[in-house]
C-alpha cells in the first residue's frame, strides 16, 4: 500500500455511511480515501450525489470488494453477515456496524469467519475515539474517584426512533433489529467493558408494545469485573430527543459523561463539573467519526489502534440480547 491512501469502500449510505464519507473527505487522501460506494436505494445515492457529484457509486455491493482495501458495513443488521462474507471472501478488511448480525448464532459465525480469515475487522463503537472518554481515562488512572464502587448508566428518548433516524423507521423500530438497547445501549456497555471489565448480566426486564415494535423501557443490573453496574432507559422519559448519563462513583469522588460528549467531575459542593469550552455532541461527532477513520487506516496498515473489536462487540451483543429476550 505504500505510495498511496487505504482505499475505503463503503455498503450502506444512510446515516452513517454518509457521515464516515464525510469524515474520510476531510481526511489527507494520502492517508485513506473513498474508492467505491453502494446502496440499494437510488434515493440514497440520489441525494449524496445532488451535492457530492463526484462520490465513487458502483452497480452491485460486490463491486466495492472489487476496488477497496477496506468495507465498512453501514446496512442494516441483517445484511451484515453476508455483505462481511463478500468482503473477507475478497480479502478485504472489514469495518462494520454493530450489532454483527441479528441473531447471536449468525454473530458467532461473524466472529469465527474474521478469526479464520486472518485479515482486520473492527467495530464502530465510536467512544474509542471520543475527546470526553480520554478525559474518563486519564481522571481514572490520576486516582480523582478512588476506588470505583458503583456505575449507573441512564438513557432516555421523546420518541424512537429519533428525529433525525426517521428514514430507518422501518426496522429501526422493530423487535428484530431495531430498538434503543441495541442502537445506543450497546455503546455505554462497550464503554463499560474498555474501562471497567468483562461483563456479566445478572437480572433484567424489557417492556415491549404490542406487535413487532421495539422495547419501550428496559432495567438490568450486572457486573463489570468485580463492579456493580444499574442500568435503564426507556422511551418517552424525558423531552430531549436523546438524554443520556454514565456515571462512575468510587471511594473518593465520582465522574461522568453526559449527552454523549461532556466529561464531568463530581466537586465538593455537589456540582457537576466540566470543560466549559466542551462542544456538544453535534459538533464533536465529526471529529470522532475522523479518529474512527484515522484508526480504521492505521488498522488496515497493521499498525497500533485501538478500535473496537469483534470479540468486544460479541460481548456487548450478547447482553444487550440477553436484556431484550427478557421481556
Amino acid at each position: 500500500m505504500s505510495g498511496r491512501g487505504v482505499r475505503l469502500g463503503i455498503i450502506g449510505c444512510g446515516i452513517m455511511g454518509e457521515r464516515i464519507i464525510r469524515a474520510t473527505l476531510s481526511l489527507d487522501p494520502e492517508l485513506i480515501t473513498l474508492a467505491a460506494l453502494w446502496d440499494p436505494d437510488p434515493r440514497a445515492r440520489a441525494r449524496l450525489t445532488d451535492e457530492m457529484p463526484e462520490l465513487p457509486f458502483v452497480d452491485h455491493a460486490p463491486d466495492v470488494a472489487a476496488s477497496a482495501d477496506v468495507i465498512y458495513i453501514a446496512s442494516p443488521p441483517a445484511t451484515h453477515l453476508g455483505h462481511a462474507r463478500i468482503a473477507l471472501g475478497a480479502g478485504r478488511a472489514v469495518f462494520t456496524e454493530k450489532p454483527l448480525a441479528v441473531s447471536m448464532e449468525e454473530s458467532q459465525a461473524f466472529l469465527e469467519m474474521v478469526d479464520r480469515s486472518g485479515l482486520p475487522a473492527a467495530v464502530n463503537f465510536i467512544f474509542a475515539s471520543s475527546p470526553a472518554v480520554a478525559s474518563l481515562k486519564r481522571w481514572l488512572a490520576e486516582g480523582v474517584i478512588g476506588t470505583p464502587e458503583l456505575l449507573e448508566i441512564s438513557t432516555g428518548f421523546a420518541q424512537w426512533p429519533r428525529p433525525w433516524q426517521m428514514d430507518a423507521n422501518g426496522w429501526l423500530s422493530r423487535r428484530a433489529e431495531g430498538g434503543f438497547t441495541r442502537e445506543v445501549i450497546s455503546h455505554f456497555l462497550f464503554l463499560t467493558r474498555r474501562l471497567c471489565g468483562p461483563l456479566r448480566l445478572g437480572s433484567a426486564s424489557a417492556r415491549f408494545p404490542g406487535g413487532d415494535g421495539s422495547e419501550t423501557a428496559i432495567a438490568a443490573d450486572m457486573t463489570a469485573g468485580e463492579l456493580p453496574v444499574r442500568l435503564k432507559g426507556g422511551v418517552g422519559t424525558t423531552d430531549q430527543a436523546d438524554h443520556n448519563l454514565w456515571t462512575l462513583t468510587g471511594t473518593k469522588g465520582a465522574i461522568r459523561l453526559r449527552d454523549w460528549s461532556f466529561a464531568e467531575r463530581l466537586t465538593a459542593d455537589g456540582t457537576w463539573v466540566g470543560d466549559p469550552e466542551a462542544p456538544s455532541h453535534e459538533v464533536a461527532r465529526p471529529m470522532i467519526l475522523q479518529g474512527q477513520v484515522t484508526k480504521l487506516a492505521a488498522m488496515v496498515r497493521g499498525e497500533p489502534h485501538d478500535l473496537a473489536t469483534v470479540a468486544e462487540a460479541l460481548e456487548v451483543q450478547t447482553v444487550v440480547e440477553r436484556i431484550l429476550t427478557t421481556g
